[in-house]
């Protein structure tokens, strides 16, 4: 029997998902009641949700606990946690899941995992996508014109869980056999989009505006994501720093070979020609060092935050991205206001 515990990785939320839901599912047929967990490291230690893991429930047969962000188990001593585990643990009824958006995680950790316990998951081809949403339309009993679906993946987060949540939507608010529009699209999608950190960050990496211009266009963004109940600091902090690291990865990528093929961009997380184009946007506004002071600054304000100035969220938030968009990473003595 392989060894309980899965390794997922890369940016293809939706199908990552869907298996980290197979192995939950597997585990329900096989044990009468299962206890579920996930954790997110930037909020959780490695040696909290191992313990979890370790404890089990009385009440349940088994236990799954999902761990997310997997890519910042680095450390000698969390890696030897998970390591031990494995060694007192040969039963399946405590299952570990390791969940990462990046492509790869520490050698040593990806050789705990059993190779067939393993699976990258990458954006589909862009050549893909239109056909995609035109079949999931299809196969829901309605129909889509082009110039609607093109539209959608302008304005849907380029991975299948989105692209499925969003479409589901018109489901609900149309008729079966109704064919969507552009004008459906627009009045649907454009009008009422909910706000998250990924498209906080495509704000501000709008080289069309002027730097206050993008500030300002962030403060709003900011402003509805803490009045949506998605309003978690921690969260929204860890959704820019995984943002920002994939601007590293991208400089990193150019700086090797700047006029990278279609494998390259897609084995390194940029199979996307939407994500292409916005981080090419974003290696214009910072710089590889200045890359690294943001991730500086993001990590120092959410240790902030969590040290008893709960209160201030809201001020330190908007100091970040003053920070981030008009200092490019650089601290700043005093908050200053802008004539925008």
């Amino acid at each position: 029997m392989a060894a309980p515990i899965f390794l997922y990785t890369g940016p293809e939320f939706g199908k990552r998902n869907e298996a980290v839901d197979a192995v939950k599912s597997a585990l329900k047929k096989k044990y009468q009641t299962v206890d579920e967990y996930s954790f997110y490291l930037i909020e959780t230690s490695l040696a909290q949700a191992m313990t979890t893991l370790q404890d089990g429930s009385l009440f349940s047969d088994a236990t799954c606990v999902v761990i997310r962000g997997a890519e910042a188990i680095k450390n000698k001593t969390e890696i030897q946690i998970i390591s031990d585990w494995l060694d007192t643990n040969p039963s399946d009824s405590k299952t570990l899941i390791l969940v990462s958006d990046e492509i790869s995680v520490d050698a040593k950790l990806k050789k705990l995992v059993p190779a067939s316990n393993q699976k990258q998951f990458w954006e589909m081809f862009e050549s893909d996508k239109l056909p995609w949403i035109m079949n999931f339309f299809s196969k829901n009993g309605y129909s889509i014109d082009q110039d609607a679906a093109e539209l959608i993946l302008e304005l849907v987060e380029n991975n299948t869980e989105a692209m499925r949540n969003e479409c589901s939507r018109f489901f609900i608010l149309f008729p079966s056999g109704s064919t969507i529009t552009t004008e459906n699209v627009e009045q649907i999608l454009e009008h009422n989009r909910e706000e998250t950190p990924f498209t906080l960050f495509n704000r501000m990496t709008n080289v069309t505006q002027k730097p206050e211009e993008r500030l300002e266009s962030a403060l709003s963004v900011l402003q509805k994501l803490r009045l949506s109940k998605e309003n978690n600091s921690v969260m929204l902090l860890a959704g820019l720093t995984s943002c920002f690291r994939k601007l590293q990865a991208w400089h990193r990528l150019m700086a090797e070979n700047p006029y990278p093929d279609d494998f390259a961009l897609k084995t390194n997380g940029f199979g996307s020609k939407t994500m292409q184009k916005q981080y090419r946007n974003a290696s214009k506004l910072w710089t590889a060092g200045q890359t690294a002071a943001v991730l500086a600054l993001l990590s120092s304000t959410d240790m902030n935050i969590r040290n008893g100035n709960a209160l201030l969220e809201d001020v330190i938030l908007q100091k970040a991205l003053y920070e981030i968009i008009l200092k490019k990473g650089g601290s700043s003595a005093v908050y200053e206001t802008e004539d925008m």
